[in-house]
């Protein structure tokens, strides 16, 4: 994947101030508040600073946990995963793939095989929709 490299002046322009905070400074949206979480229409999850294709409404369920959740990203190498031990936490950042922006967090506790939550902002998300099937 062709990584998108812009300096942080084009990033302030490109972005809202709360997408920015989450995608370029690793912020987090409070918890039910995101635009996307209670979304069950069909279509694909882009990043918001990109447009990258990072993860498909078949892949989402509802976690109760207040922020979009999926079981999957949209393809193996959509995002990028870190340690991540801010807060006194040891979690995994999730970021896109193609502009390194941050997405949220991973976490072993989803329902699916792989027992993977994919803890998104909505903020650092744009959604395409589809028509149902």
């Amino acid at each position: 994947m062709e990584k998108l490299d812009l300096p942080e002046s084009e990033w302030r322009k490109r972005l809202t101030p709360e997408q920015y905070h989450v995608l370029r400074e690793a912020g987090t949206e409070r918890a039910f508040t995101g635009i996307y979480n209670d979304n069950k229409a069909p279509g694909t999850y882009r990043c918001a600073g990109c447009g990258a294709e990072l993860f498909r409404s078949d892949e989402k369920y509802d976690s109760g946990s207040g922020w979009p959740s999926f079981i999957a990203p949209a393809s193996t190498d959509a995002v990028v995963e870190h340690a991540d031990t801010s807060h006194g936490m040891r979690r995994v950042e999730v970021r896109c793939a193609k502009c390194d922006g941050h997405l949220g967090h991973v976490f072993p506790d989803g329902p699916a095989e792989n027992g993977l939550r994919y803890c998104m902002n909505s903020a650092a998300l744009s959604f395409e929709g589809r028509e149902k099937r």
